[in-house]
């Protein structure tokens, strides 16, 4: 059953630049503290969808197109959201639910934490400040972040689908690939992702196979209610 639904959604996102990794809520709910805790056995089959560089001319820019005047919140998010919708079309006889990263319960927490999702799914390594052994960073806060082994940096973690009534007990756990192996290059990943990561070098600390086109990174590194104008769409319609 869990290679079908992989299939199918292979498929249907695999031409939009998305991919969907599979995994078992229980890895995810077994890492986390009870309050974070996806509300479903541990057995439920869950994928957890990353964008790729290629979504933006794959997915975005024909959406934009198509539904210019329907768009009024981010076009990212509308667009994610509506190709997901879809694919819950495939599945007619299945229940699927969907989770965008966007979305906080009522407690102001993320309805999920999708660095989490992307590490147990063996999708992208989560680095975080417990990989290195000699910390150079005393008081100070610092954030963990993703590397994907073929994108590094240059990916997004967009959505869960959950499946309640498929269970998947013998699903093996593939590890994500550890591709920032030494200490050195852990800290300059968190160093660059903490304090600098306007200038994106994080994204590249591993060689990578793809990364946003210039035009990409221009729309990601424009303030939110500007990106209207550099997709042609007017104010008016946000």
């Amino acid at each position: 059953m869990e290679r079908r639904v992989a299939e199918g959604l292979r498929s249907a996102l695999g031409p939009l630049g998305l991919e969907a990794h599979a995994f078992k809520v229980g890895w995810y709910n077994a890492v986390l503290q009870p309050a974070f805790h996806l509300p479903y056995p541990d057995d439920t089959l869950a994928f957890v969808v990353l964008s790729t560089p290629s979504m933006f001319d794959k997915a975005l820019k024909p959406f934009v197109k198509k539904e210019r005047l329907k768009i009024i919140r981010d076009p990212v998010d509308q667009c994610v959201s509506h190709h997901l919708s879809r694919v819950k079309e495939k599945f007619p006889d299945q229940r699927v639910d969907v989770m965008f990263d966007y979305e906080m319960l009522p407690s102001r927490k993320p309805k999920f934490l999708a660095q989490t999702a992307a590490h147990v799914s063996g999708a992208a390594y989560y680095y975080q400040r417990k990989d290195v052994k000699l910390d150079p960073w005393g008081k100070k806060k610092i954030f963990g972040v993703c590397i994907h082994p073929k994108y590094g940096g240059w990916f997004a973690i967009r959505g869960l689908l959950l499946f309640p009534d498929i269970q998947v007990p013998f699903l093996e756990q593939p590890a994500p690939v550890d591709c920032v192996s030494t200490e050195e290059k852990r800290i300059e990943l968190l160093e660059q992702f903490n304090f600098h990561w306007q200038d994106s070098r994080y994204r590249d600390i591993i060689e990578v196979k793809e990364r946003y086109s210039e035009e990409q990174k221009a729309y990601f590194a424009t303030p939110p209610a500007e990106r209207f104008r550099l997709l042609g769409l007017s104010q008016e319609a946000q």
